[in-house]
């Protein structure tokens, strides 16, 4: 049997591709280069996102994925084109079958085409999984059973909150608010703290350097470079840690009353299974400092990091593309 499967965690922030038996091979930014003068796509993923924010005029870098969702139809297939072609070469004698991660907010129409982009891109047959139950696969969680498990996939777009049992989503949320908020959230607090315009791509280093979910007692500080608001020269500022605290604090109460939303509408059977093991938290996001901890003590209820947060979706698509069969309740559409 020559049969090519993949497995796509397609996120707002980072996408990244999953080959049963070879695993991970493919983990690059969702980012796509674009020349306007004759709507050319220049470059895609990790060369794409060294030209955002630094671009001249007749180039836009942008993120075709917006809240997880497609927002720009021509140039996510052109991206998932380059991912697959990436992923198998450009010279192939058999159509991959493809399996790709959505947010479980996500509309039928939404579903469509994220199904339609990957099938236009060169897939045999695509296939849709939501976030939190491919995340739960990946890292690990035994979701066929008769047990309830609390999975929180914090991506870069969307917070996706789930209680799996017996293979299937029992209860869910999504909310928009993940690490790109986060970052805005910093952007902001800087300018009206520091009077310094600062980028994305720097509010992300910040949050990765010195972030941390609560008040830590001995602080780091960051040099950060920007634009002065009121003198419109470069400056450097520095800013510590327990800041960035208190600029992302609300967006964090906000992924902690998700969480609550979700255990309020459990059945007590599964949410006494939920206490007594913990919620795991997926999504490149759960790697902030202290989110386990800020979140367990919100909401009441250990919280743990799965391993490699990072890759448990891409991971859990390839699994369950493996096993088609064994996860065909938890899929949502193929075509």
């Amino acid at each position: 049997m020559f049969e090519t499967k993949i497995g796509i965690d397609l996120g707002t922030a980072n996408t990244l591709v999953y080959v049963p038996k070879r695993g991970i091979i493919i983990n690059e930014p969702t980012v796509v280069a674009i020349s306007l003068e004759d709507n050319h796509i220049l470059a895609v993923g990790q060369e794409a996102k060294e030209m955002l924010g630094r671009t001249p005029e007749t180039i836009v870098a942008s993120r075709p994925m917006k809240d997880g969702v497609i927002a720009d139809y021509r140039v996510t297939e052109a991206m998932l084109r380059y991912f697959i072609n990436k992923a198998l070469g450009n010279i192939r004698f058999f159509r991959p079958e493809v399996m790709i991660s959505v947010p479980g907010g996500i509309t039928s129409t939404e579903r469509r085409a994220v199904v339609d982009a990957a099938l236009a891109a060169g897939a045999k047959a695509a296939y849709v999984i939501k976030e939190t139950v491919a995340a739960a696969i990946g890292a690990g969680i035994p979701i066929a059973e008769a047990r309830g498990n609390l999975v929180i996939d914090i991506g870069g777009g969307t917070t996706d909150v789930a209680v799996l049992s017996l293979g299937g989503i029992v209860n869910s949320t999504s909310v928009r608010v993940a690490g790109n908020r986060l970052d805005q959230a910093i952007v902001d607090f800087v300018r009206r703290k520091h009077s310094l315009a600062i980028g994305d791509r720097t509010a992300e280093e910040i949050k990765i350097t010195i972030g941390s979910a609560v008040i830590l007692n001995e602080e780091e500080l960051m040099e950060v470079k920007g634009r002065d608001m009121i003198s419109g020269l470069p400056k450097t500022v520095t800013v510590a840690s327990n800041e960035v605290v208190h600029a992302i604090t609300e967006d964090l109460l906000e992924i902690a009353k998700a969480v609550k939303t979700v255990l309020q509408d459990t059945p007590p059977e599964l949410a006494s299974d939920i206490i007594d093991k913990g919620m795991v938290m997926t999504g490149g996001t759960a790697l902030l400092r202290n989110l386990d901890h800020f979140i367990a003590q919100s909401v009441g209820v250990p919280c743990f990091v799965a391993e490699e947060p990072l890759l448990c979706v891409a991971k859990g698509t390839g699994v369950a593309l493996d096993n088609l069969d064994s996860y065909k309740k938890s899929i949502l559409s193929a075509k």
